[in-house]
């Protein structure tokens, strides 16, 4: 028991090619389904349509396996038996089936029909139901539609605009906004119904100097441009035919637009993208050797380590600055001695004061970063630490008490701290005993004045009184001067070095302590382990890169929250000290009893 299954296709040019398959099988089945022995590709087939079997006396039955039946030589059937010898043709839908006798095996022919009528009033039937007859053909209906758009998107955009120019503040609706490809962003949101601000002339490019109306005091060259056509890298073949287009319509290289993309949403104009940066940055010692600046590409892969700009020492009053890098122990000369460990310890008499101290200053079992280091208004930074403010809780000045008024020595004004005590031992008084070692350590009211002393002249005994003694003994080893300041002797005079507290380090990037006021201040700064304040406390690559990783997402494995951080995010690119992302800040202006801060320029 044999079917061959011929399946029969016709190519364009009529030729018939023929793929026969061989099934031993006592019957086969004919459907929409890959699974049938013939598959027929036709909607009017149902998945498992009908079966053929071959009967014990060689003939072939034919019956539905689904609702709809098929015909047998012209006839509707839905079971049939058939006699290869003779034939049959089987219609199932558009594919029609001849079974023949082939040998001891059954032939089955399968070929695709199309049902196509002659008749011509079919023909004229069908048109009956159509809209045919009363609409234009193909060709005058595509051109007609290929006039509309032009004339609604190219035409009439033309005509609103020429109408409109030199209209500073349009309404309603123009046709010309059409072409715009979006909203503008928030820093220009004000010019929205001003497109003649930017777009001066008819279908020119915004040029340099209409960005530079506005942004003359704030724009300005990242570096010197001959330096800068160095740097940067040549450009692919993309670029070279962008380049050759441009000149092509006399558009110049290096527009503002370039980088400051516009129409792009209602939003925060988007920064530059990071390859904008890495394509001179990346390779700039390559092609820039006399630079000074090493390569730096990504955040999380290729950048260097950071350089802050740390005190040096000091010309006279001029602060000389050095760049170093951070790796391992950096020092720098600040003029202070303060061991941050001794402050920050939770079992020490420190931590014992704090906690007697707590409902007074609002302090906890033991002082914290927090408790000295008070942030700007806006967050960012942090204000100097100030000795009235900060420290004299603990660390008093008092010298003398006259009633309820307690005197204290000038804090940095050592010329004037002399003064006074060359003054209080030339009183016509009785000289009173006064002890001005250690008394850095006194707490507030705590004056130096040995009130138990009765006996003025006893008291005089025991401390030598003299004003030279006194001042040497404030500004030497155990001294309220010396034991927190950099104190030495010079032209019969005590020089105490000036101290320096910058508000930042690192001076060509930027940071916003704002943004980390969720962290832990020891998770970046490793106070708690310092002994001597000259140690630099700022956090290096390592550190930031537990978090930050670079531009293109990259991430490490032992980044739990990875923070995607291109060039942008610390760096300006016209460069001017202030924050990267904000041109400078103009003033406030005022309305009503209440001053609105203008909306600040984005500047990328």
């Amino acid at each position: 028991m044999t079917f061959i299954v011929r399946q029969i296709s016709t190519t364009s040019d009529g030729r018939q090619i023929v793929r026969p398959t061989t099934y031993d099988v006592a019957q086969i089945g004919i459907g929409r389904d890959a699974d049938n022995e013939v598959h027929l590709s036709d909607l009017a087939v149902e998945m498992h349509h009908a079966r053929l079997s071959i009967l014990e006396n060689g003939k072939v039955r034919a019956e539905q396996l689904s609702d709809l039946g098929f015909t047998v030589d012209g006839r509707a059937v839905s079971d049939a038996t058939i006699d290869p010898a003779g034939g049959a043709e089987l219609r199932f839908g558009s594919h029609r089936l001849t079974i023949a006798k082939d040998g001891t095996a059954v032939l089955v022919s399968v070929e695709r029909v199309e049902a196509v009528s002659d008749s011509a009033d079919d023909k004229d039937e069908i048109g009956l139901f159509t809209l045919r007859s009363v609409m234009l053909g193909r060709r005058p209906m595509a051109w007609g539609f290929i006039g509309l758009v032009l004339a609604a998107f190219l035409v009439w955009p033309i005509w609103s605009y020429a109408t409109s120019h030199g209209v500073k503040e349009r309404k309603g609706f123009h046709a010309d906004t059409m072409w715009s490809t979006g909203a503008l962003s928030v820093a220009h949101k004000s010019l929205e119904n001003n497109c003649q601000a930017c777009h001066t002339k008819k279908f020119e490019a915004v040029t340099n100097e209409t960005c530079l109306t506005c942004h003359k005091k704030d724009a300005h060259e990242h570096a010197d441009p001959a330096r800068i056509a160095r740097a940067e890298a040549p450009p692919g073949w993309g670029g070279t035919v962008q380049a050759k287009f441009q000149n092509a319509f006399g558009i110049p290289d290096g527009r503002c637009v370039e980088c400051h993309t516009e129409h792009e949403g209602g939003g925060k104009m988007q920064p530059a993208a990071q390859q904008f940066c890495a394509d001179c940055h990346g390779g700039l010692k390559e092609r820039l050797t006399d630079t000074k600046l090493p390569n730096a590409s990504d955040f999380g892969t290729g950048h260097p380590q950071f350089r802050p700009a740390i005190t040096a020492g000091f010309q006279g009053d001029k602060r000389l600055t050095q760049r170093v890098e951070l790796t391992g122990a950096v020092r720098e000369d600040n003029g202070l001695k303060f061991p941050h460990d001794i402050h920050l310890s939770k079992t020490n008499g420190i931590a014992r004061m704090a906690q007697t101290m707590a409902g007074e200053q609002g302090w906890g079992a033991a002082l914290e970063c927090k408790d000295c280091h008070k942030g700007t208004t806006d967050g960012v930074r942090f204000q100097p630490v100030d000795m009235e403010e900060n420290c004299s809780m603990c660390h008093s000045l008092a010298f003398d008490k006259i009633g309820g008024t307690i005197r204290t020595l000038r804090h940095g004004e050592p010329d004037q701290v002399i003064a006074d005590l060359r003054a209080f031992y030339r009183s016509t008084l009785p000289q009173r005993p006064i002890n001005l070692s250690g008394m850095s350590r006194r707490r507030p009211g705590e004056y130096a004045a040995v009130e138990t002393a009765t006996d003025y002249t006893l008291g005089a005994r025991a401390w030598p009184g003299r004003a030279d003694e006194a001042i040497q003994a404030v500004f030497s080893r155990g001294g309220a001067c010396y034991d927190c300041h950099t104190v030495t002797p010079g032209g019969g005079s005590w020089n105490v070095r000036k101290v320096v507290q910058p508000a930042r380090y690192m001076t060509k990037g930027w940071f916003d302590h704002k943004a980390h006021d969720k962290e832990d201040c020891a998770s970046c700064h490793k106070a708690g382990t310092s002994r001597v304040a000259t140690d630099l406390l700022i956090p290096d690559l390592k550190s930031c890169r537990t978090c930050h990783v670079g531009g293109d997402g990259a991430t490490l494995a032992s980044v739990k929250k990875p923070v995607e951080s291109s060039c942008a995010m610390c760096h300006d690119y016209h460069f001017d000290g202030t924050k990267p992302w904000l041109a400078k800040q103009p003033p406030a202006r005022t309305q009503g009893n209440q001053k609105v801060p203008k909306v600040a320029m984005l500047r990328r």
